[in-house]
């Protein structure tokens, strides 16, 4: 077994707030009335909120080493984007900034954090841009994808010697660099003598779920415990549970290179769901080879099920999640319930990959009733999926 080191500098940035506390949720284990143990990593201690610095602050630093000047990037809920402004900010280097349009408009104060650390916004798709304009011009209302707008960074990164594009999920080094969650989850969890029988983790490019699962992985291969472990995406973009398993592009336009994924079709946008951070067509490489070989499970949870359990959560444990990770939650109570009804105390564990501060507008539109469950869009998909791209 190999490792690769991490350089002072990041672990120096690093220690502004990891390690990230490992919590038993023993207030909502109580609620259920289950002998099920729940555990959380919770990743909303860093400065963005997020477990999006943990490859967001290596990133930067490697790209400052190589001379470059400046970041593009995309993002989703706009947890990707601040951690980025973040550690662009730190860094001295500059960050340009495409946010999916959905989300801009839902989460004003996204951009007010990262322009405080010195990033420029702009809403996706955006007329600052060949990709953008192309969008606009066959939809001038479209809410974006995180395919657009990763389209419009790549672009301008492209014709910029001094820029490059940063990625803040699907990538390997990206999920190479979030296995600390599950590496100091290990350590967390053995110095109270644990081992869990179910991981439970959302996933929309990947970078959460491999980060807590990929080293727990790598014991349960070694035969040191036997977890279950379980991705959960929402029912509204299931690239698991209901994409197809080819090579595909990982953006709008088709600039970036091809890769052998689950996907829903790079033309496919949608709906914009809450969990602005999981509407992503495909998943990481990584994480589709292994649920394809059967060593992951992979469910999909509708909304508003997510949010009962985020309501339950912040009310017993104090934390307002971010829509993301309340697929993970609704997952681990549907696991703690099964628990009540057989008796079992297992060890449930998942990672709380964020705070919910910036979404109160969804949570709003929760308790107001105004919330609505969106179905799986199998025509958009089967449309989408016409448009892969033909590998000999």
């Amino acid at each position: 077994m190999s490792y690769i080191d991490i350089p002072d500098e990041v672990r120096e940035v690093f220690k502004l707030w990891r390690p990230t506390p490992l919590v038993r949720a023993r207030r909502l284990e109580k609620a259920l009335g289950t002998p099920a143990r729940i555990y959380y990593k919770y990743e909303g201690t860093s400065p963005a909120g997020s477990h999006k610095p943990n490859t967001a602050v290596p990133q930067a630093y490697f790209n400052k080493v190589e001379g470059v000047k400046k970041l593009t990037t995309e993002t989703g809920a706009g947890q990707w984007g601040s951690a980025l402004a973040f550690a662009t900010c730190l860094l001295d280097m500059e960050c340009e900034v495409w946010q999916v349009r959905a989300s801009y408009d839902a989460k004003p104060y996204r951009k007010t954090i990262m322009q405080t650390w010195g990033a420029t916004l702009h809403p996706s798709p955006s007329p600052l841009t060949a990709s953008g304009r192309a969008i606009l011009e066959k939809d001038p209302t479209s809410p974006g994808s995180l395919g657009m707008a990763i389209s419009e960074a790549v672009e301008v990164a492209a014709a910029d010697p001094n820029a490059r594009y940063a990625l803040g999920s699907v990538l390997n080094h990206v999920l190479l660099h979030q296995t600390i969650i599950g590496e100091e989850a290990l350590l967390q969890l053995a110095k109270i003598g644990e081992k869990p029988d179910v991981v439970v983790a959302c996933t929309g490019g990947g970078s959460n779920f491999g980060g807590l699962t990929f080293p727990i992985l790598r014991e349960k291969m070694a035969g040191k415990m036997n977890p279950v472990i379980r991705a959960v995406e929402p029912a509204a973009c299931p690239s698991l549970t209901k994409g197809k398993y080819c090579y595909d592009y990982g953006d709008t336009a088709g600039l970036t290179p091809l890769v052998k994924m689950h996907t829903l079709g790079h033309n496919f946008v949608p709906d914009p769901i809450h969990a602005g951070g999981l509407r992503y067509h495909g998943m990481a490489p990584l994480v589709s080879h292994i649920y394809e070989l059967g060593l992951i499970e992979a469910i999909s949870i509708p909304q508003k099920e997510c949010f009962d359990a985020a309501i339950a959560f912040a009310r017993t444990e104090g934390i307002v999640p971010a829509p993301e990770p309340t697929h993970a939650l609704a997952a681990a109570v549907r696991e703690a319930l099964l628990c009540k009804e057989t008796g079992e105390s297992k060890c449930i564990l998942t990672a709380l990959c964020g705070h919910g501060h910036f979404d109160m507008a969804s949570y709003e539109k929760y308790l107001s009733g105004e919330m609505q469950d969106l179905e799986y869009p199998e025509e958009k998909v089967a449309a989408a999926l016409k448009d892969l791209p033909v590998v000999e």
